[in-house]
């Protein structure tokens, strides 16, 4: 009302002002028309009255405009009046004398749709979405690839033809499980970057879909391994579910093979037939994985969870299996030979005559010890694993007063100085771990033959031996025509083969050097044993080299080696075998330079010897073959991811047949197969 009452001031205010402007004009006027009565005093006159009638239309007026304003504000949704409305009448405009129609009040009031949204807040203007990006597999009508526009049909004819189950030579989370989930990240990978379909980056990089759909099903396996823990039993190998899903997305309902060779059965009617349940596949547990069932069945009952009555049939079922079933696949039974120190008696240690020490079986050392007991146990405890500073760091470990001072050492020497000595329990347990060790190893070793299976070596085979075979290096190669000697028993290095071996391996040199050197190359040949705790399967490298680089080989290895590894070694940086060879040791140099209990590095540069290296830092160790390969890549000038890759073996390797065309007038063996 405050702002009502100003305007109405201030419309005031305006025609008074107006007011005394008109009167001021209308004197002027007058003093005009005095100098003229004498000429039209009956006109002024007339125009007197004039002017009297036009102020009372005026006044007039403007009483009724002000009745008309107050009426409009009145109401409370009244409209603002034009400022233009309410000035007078000018004089020479003519007054009009018909009445000014106006609406009712109920019309005046401001329209409904006139108001689009109320005091939550100004209307959000929604911005229609981007459009999607085309990514379908567009076919050009000169494609010559016609396999990529029955993809983009959505049909395969090669999908028809394919089974969903079909054998592999693979496990879910083997060796190679690593390489197959980045060949699959890369396929989604490179399917974003370039904007092309998965099928079709699938297509060029496994060559069948089929095999990414394994990929693909081996991926859910190891991520519900993951999250379940040790104790979830899945699947070992795919089943081409994936597969078939794609199959039947496609419109393929079974396989063409047996849509035309289906027989139709004649069904007997009206005849119960027997409803034989599905065989079920028992999976034997062992008391590991009961304890972890039992617990959580006993975590479900405490909070009460839906799965009780499953979780609990599922544990019955176990455990009258497990019951039922003496010969328990986790039992492992091992003999004397498994470990020396559970052989004989054990004179170097007696047992804790007390409460605790009869519980766990605790062992204490025997002071009283003879002559022959002290060479027994030593006999017993040689060449095991760490040697005298894995059983000083037990001890230390045992202290727990423990101080790394010379005078807590000075005055605990006596305690410090005894052996802790392992009750036959846990020297068991050290053996079954051992042993597992070595099983899981030799599962994933492709050098390795496996006769129970009737399986050979993942590594193609060019030349057999009675104890040593020949193979092709993995890819990528530094150079073309390199080769890989290797033992067939699983050995940790090639010092822990026996002589036959040791002779077939020579055989192998001599024919790879004579071939190299048909060829106009020279070879060198070294082997990688930083690692034994690792058990890997020992192997000799060849790799064939220019005349001109062979010469130069032995300044190349030795720079590398003494400025590898630690700079203050215990040993003896460089060990020359070539040179305790001419000396006279000739063959057995190589042999009787390195222990082979001792992580080593050696190189030959003819068949007696070479250059060798003692590696007391194996973290500091290049891994795998990198420290041969930069050696020799830098000394042929090659790429460095090239020389940074190493593979794996692989079946039916293109390589094969022309190596073995090349090969077959070196090679020895043929002697031990065809009649002479």
């Amino acid at each position: 009302m405050d702002g009502l009452d100003e305007f109405e001031k201030a419309l005031a205010e305006e025609k008074k002002a107006r007011e005394k402007a008109e009167k001021h004009s209308s004197r002027e006027k007058d003093g005009h028309k005095h100098g003229h009565r004498h000429r039209s005093s009956h006109k002024s006159r007339d125009d007197e009255s004039k002017d009297r009638e036009n102020h009372r239309h005026k006044r007039s007026r403007r009483s009724r405009d002000s009745a008309e304003d107050e009426h409009r504000r009145s109401h409370k949704h009244a409209k603002t009046s034009d400022p233009h409305e309410d000035l007078p009448i000018l004089d020479d405009e003519e007054p009009s004398t018909t009445p000014k129609i106006t609406r009712d009040s109920w019309m005046q009031a401001p329209s409904a749709l006139e108001f689009d949204y109320t005091q939550k807040g100004a209307k959000k203007v929604v911005k229609p979405p981007p459009p999607k990006p085309d990514h379908d597999l567009k076919i050009h009508k000169n494609e010559l690839n016609h396999h990529l526009q029955n993809l983009a049909n959505g049909k395969l004819e090669d999908i028809e033809d394919k089974p969903s189950q079909h054998e592999v030579s693979y496990t879910f989370g083997d060796s190679g499980a690593q390489w197959r989930m980045t060949k699959l990240k890369a396929v989604y990978t490179q399917a974003e970057q370039s904007g092309q379909s998965v099928e079709e980056i699938a297509l060029e990089r496994f060559g069948d879909l089929r095999e990414f759909d394994d990929a693909r099903e081996e991926q859910i396996e190891l991520d519900r391994r993951q999250l379940y823990g040790e104790g979830y039993v899945g699947k070992e190998k795919p089943s081409g579910e994936l597969f078939q899903q794609r199959k039947m997305k496609m419109g393929i309902k079974r396989s063409p093979e047996r849509s035309r060779g289906e027989e139709s059965f004649d069904l007997p009617q009206g005849v119960a037939m027997e409803d034989k349940g599905a065989p079920g596949k028992s999976v034997l547990l062992d008391s590991t994985a009961l304890n972890r069932m039992k617990a959580q069945l006993m975590k479900a009952k405490l909070k009460n969870a839906p799965n009780v009555a499953d979780l609990e049939a599922k544990y019955n079922e176990a455990m009258a299996s497990f019951s039922s079933n003496p010969s328990d696949p986790g039992v492992i039974v091992l003999g004397k030979m498994e470990n020396r120190m559970l052989a004989g008696t054990r004179a170097e240690a007696k047992a804790i005559d007390n409460k605790r020490g009869r519980e766990r079986g605790l062992l204490e050392e025997n002071e009283d010890m003879s002559i022959e007991d002290m060479v027994r146990e030593e006999r017993r405890t040689r060449g095991q694993a760490g040697g005298e500073g894995m059983r000083a760091a037990e001890r230390i470990a045992k202290d727990a007063k423990f101080d790394d001072d010379l005078d807590y050492m000075d005055d605990n020497a006596n305690k410090l100085a005894k052996r802790v000595q392992k009750s036959e329990t846990n020297l068991k347990n050290a053996a079954i771990g051992e042993f597992q060790k070595m099983n899981r190893i030799l599962d994933s070793c492709q050098l390795c033959h496996r006769p129970e299976k009737d399986q050979p070596p993942i590594a193609p085979l060019i030349s057999l031996a009675t104890r040593v075979y020949l193979t092709l290096p993995t890819e990528p190669e530094l150079s073309e025509g390199g080769a890989v000697i290797v033992p067939i028993e699983h050995r940790t290095n090639l010092l822990e083969c026996d002589d036959d071996e040791w002779e077939e391996i020579r055989n192998f040199m001599k024919c790879l050097t004579r071939m190299y050197h048909d060829q106009g190359r020279g070879v060198v040949f070294y082997e990688n044993a930083a690692a034994p705790h690792r058990k890997l399967h020992a192997a000799m490298q060849a790799i064939p080299l220019p005349y001109s680089l062979g010469e130069t080989a032995p300044a190349f290895f030795k720079e590398a080696i003494l400025s590898s590894d630690e700079e203050w070694a215990q040993h003896k940086k460089l060990i020359d075998t070539a040179a305790r060879a001419r000396d006279g040791l000739r063959k057995q140099a190589f042999r009787r330079s390195i222990a082979k209990e001792m992580p080593y590095f050696h190189a030959w540069f003819d068949l007696d010897g070479g250059l060798g290296h003692i590696v007391e830092n194996s973290n500091r160790w290049p891994k795998g073959d990198l420290f041969a390969r930069e050696i020799i890549g830098g000394m042929l000038d090659i790429e460095p991811d090239v020389i940074k890759r190493q593979g794996r073996w692989t079946r039916g390797d293109k390589r094969l047949e022309g190596f073995q065309k090349r090969w077959r007038k070196f090679d020895w063996t043929r002697v031990l197969t065809e009649p002479s």
